[in-house]
């Protein structure tokens, strides 16, 4: 029989111990990113789990001595070769019984998750990314760009004329490694490193899309947030840290949410977020409710994207941008149309080509280098086809086409297979497969899932029209590309 002394050390709370060998697998990673990959490695083997960011530290905390199994086939899933013991956890038969618990009256073993009885529920990181601004960490060793670029793709990202098609090179670009010296801060070099791999993202997207790019370029945005973390050497540089780590979050949340991978897209946005309401920034924060807006209608939630759209607009107040403005009314009138609301979307539309007519000024934002009248006419478009007026649709969609910079490579597919859609729905088959087969095409240097989504509902419109030349040559073509048209990316 247990002495008085066992009992009562048994009914004590077992300390919990930091679990730094897990820490360190979540490597540069963080809190909220590492539980979105735990969730993505979930679905490649059919598990469901609800990890989130706070499930991660209560891991690394120590508080969960050992996860539940659909936990641990995650894990061992995303870790190959190592134990539980490897990734700092306790046997599962040292924690299943009751000296593991907390007390003598728990009725579960500290071991479990007590969130695991409902994995359906999809628990995302937002809150967490909105209540913390930076990446948790050491300094960077570099911000590295080396091979960003779509995947085998070896040539350089503006392809000389004899380059062959649809090929980009190594784009290679980093930050001077950490300073050795303890206390040692960011100085200009690494801000303005931060500030160049956002432009050579950018030019990787226009010329290429988004997919193949999306993963290497969280590499340098967790660099990016790291310096910051470590500190800058002056108010101006810690400044012009805080916008370029939030940029780069846009950035990369544009490839997710270009690739079709919109809860990663929606966790970087509400990162850069997060980032422009701790330093103040209203451009930044100007942006990121852009792209929020954007992504919301996008995942078919039309008034999440008005209402950002209006966020937006209300934080672009004070920076003396009629183009911007422009733009985020065009964000709004995208909302509008998606909730059916044709008096919402022709006054926001009618604001957004007053506030363009106006011209661009010195003070429109660097990031709005992709926004000439080209775009204007594409997201009009867009807007019309969700009010059901295809015809008109494809008046503005043919212009935007037209008027596009051909530096925007991805931005011409965009438009044309807009185009063919809006034409295939308002019956002008004939035109409608000729431009599909312009955007298959333009489909092999550039890759994005959004586009390809689109153009295989035009090929579906297409199919029972297949007895007319040009769709019959159309779908010949489709049929026969090198992957399906729609598949998404791994």
């Amino acid at each position: 029989m247990a002495s008085q002394a066992q009992r009562s050390a048994s009914s004590r709370t077992v300390p919990a111990r930091p679990n730094t060998a897990f820490r360190q697998l979540r490597g540069r990673l963080s809190p909220g990113e590492f539980a979105a990959a735990v969730r993505r490695a979930a679905r490649e083997i059919g598990e469901q789990v609800s990890c989130d960011a706070r499930y991660v530290g209560r891991v690394e905390s120590g508080e969960i001595r050992c996860p539940n199994y659909a936990y641990e086939r995650v894990f061992r899933h995303m870790f190959p070769g190592l134990t539980l013991p490897d990734m700092g956890f306790a046997p599962r038969e040292t924690v299943r019984g009751r000296g593991a618990r907390t007390s003598p009256d728990s009725a579960a073993p500290l071991a479990t998750d007590p969130d695991h009885r409902d994995t359906r529920i999809q628990n995302c990181e937002e809150s967490d990314v909105l209540r913390r601004a930076f990446i948790t960490g050491g300094p960077a060793a570099a911000l590295g760009l080396t091979g960003l670029c779509p995947a085998g793709r070896t040539d350089p990202p503006v392809p000389a004329p004899a380059a062959p098609q649809g090929h980009a090179a190594p784009l290679a670009a980093t930050v001077p490694g950490p300073r050795t010296a303890p206390g040692a801060r960011a100085g200009a070099t690494e801000a303005t490193a931060v500030e160049e791999a956002v432009r050579r993202i950018r030019l990787l997207d226009d010329r290429h899309g988004a997919d193949g790019l999306y993963h290497r370029a969280t590499q340098p945005l967790r660099a990016a947030y790291e310096l910051l973390d470590a500190g800058a050497q002056r108010r101006a540089i810690y400044d012009r840290l805080h916008a370029g780590a939030g940029e780069l979050a846009i950035s990369v949340g544009w490839l997710a949410h270009d690739s079709g991978r919109f809860d990663d897209a929606r966790s970087h946005y509400a990162e850069a977020l997060s980032t422009a309401r701790v330093c103040g920034d209203a451009a930044l924060e100007a942006h990121a409710f852009c792209n929020t807006a954007f992504l919301a209608r996008d995942a078919g939630r039309p008034r999440e994207a008005v209402r950002a759209a209006q966020a937006a607009q209300q934080a672009a107040k004070r920076l003396g941008s009629p183009r911007l403005r422009s733009l985020l009314a065009l964000r709004e009138a995208g909302g509008w149309a998606g909730l059916g609301d044709r008096t919402g979307c022709t006054q926001a539309l009618a604001r957004a080509e007053r506030l363009f007519a106006a011209g661009p000024g010195e003070r429109d934002p660097e990031w709005m280098s992709f926004y000439g009248e080209a775009e204007l006419r594409g997201l009009t478009a867009q807007c019309w086809s969700a009010l059901g007026e295809r015809g008109r649709a494809a008046e503005h969609a043919r212009r935007a086409v037209a008027l596009q910079d051909p530096h925007f490579t991805r931005n011409i597919a965009l438009f044309t297979t807009e185009l063919a859609g809006n034409l295939a729905a308002h019956g002008t088959v004939d035109e409608a497969a000729t431009a599909a087969l312009q955007a298959l095409t333009l489909l092999s240097r550039v890759h994005s899932a959004r586009i390809r989504a689109m153009l295989d509902d035009t090929a579906r419109a297409l199919r029972p029209h297949r007895s007319c030349g040009p769709v019959g040559e159309f779908l010949d073509r489709y049929r026969t590309a090198g992957a399906p048209v729609g598949r998404q990316p791994a």
